[in-house]
């Protein structure tokens, strides 16, 4: 197939391609007859060179001309903050920069079509403009904001300020490939961002390969945005208070000849000569800032046009279709007209694209391939005598986690509130907290691998951005704290169950269960984080695990790292407890969903399903009331609920790396099956609904109802109603 030939392929579905700028036509003739990227090339050859900045500016109406284009032929979706920043993501396209990240899902639209303009989306069949309009925000087809399925896309988008993490774990990954992440105006607002970069540059200052890009439009979605009164100079200065040391601004009002008020206005209004003059601007400003924080400077780049800039409204009103807002409607159709482009100057576009980086994304970006993992050897596993002495769960696993350490330089652990909180110093001491000052009382020094920052935001951002990018990773938290950082850790592990290529699987470890916490009273009592793991279970790749002592918990580390594409928790204890497993117990409690502890005869039978360690002692006092009465008593730790579920309950069928492992109905009776079924938890009562969906005998519930400050474990058990004397009382009304 001729060049010629795909390019009319390609364009089938655009409706307009005439071009009514005065001197269009000549300035297409004077620079378009020669492609500004070359054979065998994969960037311009400088920034100012007059054919490249005319074919730049033709990229970025194409750009807005596709994304109005797909988001009409919907009537939905977001055109106007992409189109703001369409002559920056043109300029690092045709600079050779393909490794894009964006922390604003609503740049979607954009995204796809510059995944278009390179070939990339031809993976997923989708070969003309009329063809990605049919598929845009369709099933199996481009998601309303970036997935984990689209080919040449490097991570999902979707809560704001969540981008940065990404750009920061790739550029971890990867030293001397730049990492640009476009960052909405309105996600500024967003404290995670430059708390983020200010951890991550404090700890990691050599690695400056990201290029934070601000989007500067000056509207949210439906307001202005809250920095929009700022000055040029006061946004430099907020810039540079965060730490970046290059602050570059390029303004489309220093180039504005239309006379538009306002500090923000649309280059797309400009005269033929100064929009190549702005054009020629992005480039420079794009190829200083790449080359700044290639060079080990970290730098941010912003962009400063107003939203909305060549498509259908300007402002916040540009930011959404609504129903009518098709490709039919006066000010749609008056948009594109603006925008066409002569078939040539398509062509021009495509070619370059394709050839920028050396290829189409979809075939060059670092997320396209798998990345290389170390051979971890053999795991230090311990296993420790039942009913021996006491043991501490969370430091039998510390011990595996510091031999991953060591056996993988990528490795990192991430944790707020600290190792140590934990019961897991022994991490600090095998793998060192990050830090610049070195201080062996605290196990600190720059070359380590414990990420400590404050924020569960950051803590889990760069843990679960690096295990997307294909490393593996552990993030730590107390179960109180977590839940400010789970909104990126579900958005990855969903992105990870739509993934096209294998990635470790996301691993967290929660420990100071609410039972543990007496003390610190309520503020630290929020165990209803599992409510959330619980909901997730029925992705079908997500796993919540409860071991129940030193043994199982090794076992369930051991099994995690073994797993790909997969969000795994595991919630323990970091007090001393009694050991009440083998490794072979839990290996097939993995398998099965859960396994007996305990098991005597009697008149009748009462099951305990116990979720957690320490909630299984009021269960044993419990089981010795009941066999005193002659009721016999079968206590079954719930290890893996995930697998207790039917296999329809869940959407495993359609996960990358699918595990569709679940316990049979005779598997289920055997182990659940009796006269009466209590499920028993120190947290929330939803981690036991696939036990309660399936149990045919009579059945109750008990579990965490609320925080309360306590002297103990004991008394906080009691509180909550899970005491021995309650549970076989309510044991014996159950069979009576």
């Amino acid at each position: 197939m001729t060049v010629g030939s795909r390019v009319s392929t390609f364009c089938q579905g655009i409706q307009y391609f005439e071009n009514t700028i005065p001197g269009f036509e000549a300035t297409l003739d004077q620079y378009g007859q020669r492609d500004a990227i070359a054979l065998g090339q994969k960037a311009i050859p400088s920034p100012d060179d007059p054919a490249a900045v005319f074919q730049t500016l033709l990229a970025a109406d194409a750009l807005r001309y596709l994304t109005l284009h797909i988001t009409a032929s919907k009537a939905s979706g977001h055109p106007g903050g992409f189109a703001s920043i369409a002559e920056g993501i043109a300029a690092l396209v045709m600079l050779g920069y393909k490794n894009i990240i964006t922390e604003v899902g609503h740049h979607a639209p954009g995204f796809y079509s510059n995944m278009f303009l390179d070939g990339s989306l031809e993976e997923m069949g989708i070969k003309t403009v009329e063809q990605m309009g049919e598929r845009f925000r369709e099933m199996h087809g481009l998601l309303g904001h970036l997935s984990g399925q689209i080919p040449g896309l490097l991570n999902p988008a979707g809560p704001l300020g969540q981008g940065q993490h990404f750009a920061m774990a790739g550029a971890l990954l990867h030293p001397g490939v730049l990492f640009p992440v476009t960052i909405g105006d309105g996600g500024l607002g967003e404290p995670y961002i430059m708390s983020s970069f200010g951890h991550f540059s404090t700890a990691y200052p050599q690695v400056t390969n990201f290029l934070p890009i601000l989007v500067w439009n000056g509207y949210s979605q439906e307001h202005h945005s809250m920095v929009s009164t700022k000055s040029n100079q006061e946004m430099i200065a907020y810039w540079q208070g965060n730490g970046f040391q290059e602050v570059i601004l390029i303004n489309a009002k220093d180039y504005d000849d239309a006379d538009q008020p306002g500090e923000y206005v649309d280059s797309t209004e400009f005269s033929l000569q100064k929009r190549l003059a702005f054009t020629q601007g992005v480039l420079e400003a794009t190829d200083k800032a790449a080359k700044s924080a290639l060079s080990g400077k970290l730098t941010v780049l912003i962009v400063k046009q107003l939203k909305g800039a060549g498509v259908h409204k300007r402002g916040a009103k540009a930011h959404n279709l609504y129903p009518g807002d098709t490709l039919e409607k006066d000010y749609i159709v008056s948009a594109l007209k603006a925008r066409a482009l002569p078939s040539q100057a398509w062509e021009l576009v495509r070619i370059n694209f394709e050839r920028s980086g050396g290829g189409p994304a979809a075939h060059t970006v670092v997320t396209e391939k798998e990345l290389p993992l170390p051979d971890l050897g053999k795991l230090p596993l311990e296993e420790f005598v039942i009913d021996g002495d006491k043991k501490i769960a969370t430091t039998a696993m510390g011990t595996i986690v510091a031999h991953v350490g060591q056996k993988d330089p990528n490795f990192i652990i991430s944790n707020a509130d600290g190792n140590a909180a934990s019961g897991i110093n022994n991490i600090n001491q095998a793998l060192k907290i990050i830090h610049p000052t070195p201080d062996e009382i605290y196990f600190q020094g720059p070359k380590g691998q414990v990420y400590e920052p404050l924020s569960e935001d950051a803590c889990a951002g760069l843990a679960v951005g690096l295990a997307l990018f294909g490393a593996r990773t552990l993030w730590c938290s107390y179960e109180s704290f977590a839940i400010n950082g789970l909104p990126i850790w579900q958005t990855v592990t969903q992105a990870m169950a739509e993934l096209r290529r294998p990635t470790p699987s996301t691993i967290t470890l929660f420990t100071a269960g609410a039972l543990e916490q007496g003390r610190n009273g309520w503020t630290h009592q929020r165990p209803e984080i599992e409510n959330y793991f619980a909901a997730m279970m029925r992705n079908g790749n997500i796993f919540p695990l409860f071991p129940c002592d030193a043994n199982s918990i090794q076992v369930c580390y051991e099994w995690a790292l073994s797993t790909k594409n997969k969000g795994i928790t595991i919630t323990a204890s970091k007090s001393p407890l009694p050991v009440r497993t083998t490794f072979e117990q839990t290996r097939q409690g993995l398998q099965d969903g859960a396994v007996v502890l305990h098991e005597t005869k009697g008149s009748k039978t009462v099951v305990f399903a116990v979720i957690g360690d320490m909630s299984l002692i009021p269960v044993f006092d419990a089981a010795s009331n009941l066999e005193d009465q002659g009721i016999g008593v079968r206590i079954v730790s719930v290890i893996s609920p995930r697998r207790l579920y039917r296999p329809d309950d869940t959407a495993w069928k359609t996960c990358s790396e699918a595990d569709g492992g679940f316990l049979d109905d005779q598997g289920f009776e055997r182990l659940f099956g009796g006269d009466g079924l209590i499920g028993v938890t120190g947290g929330t009562s939803a981690m036991l609904e696939p036990i309660m969906l399936r149990s045919t005998c009579k059945r109750d519930v008990v579990s965490w109802k609320r925080g309360e400050t306590a002297s103990s474990a004991g008394q906080i058990m009691a509180f909550n109603g899970l005491t021995a004397e309650a549970l076989a009382k309510r044991a014996t009304e159950l069979v009576s």
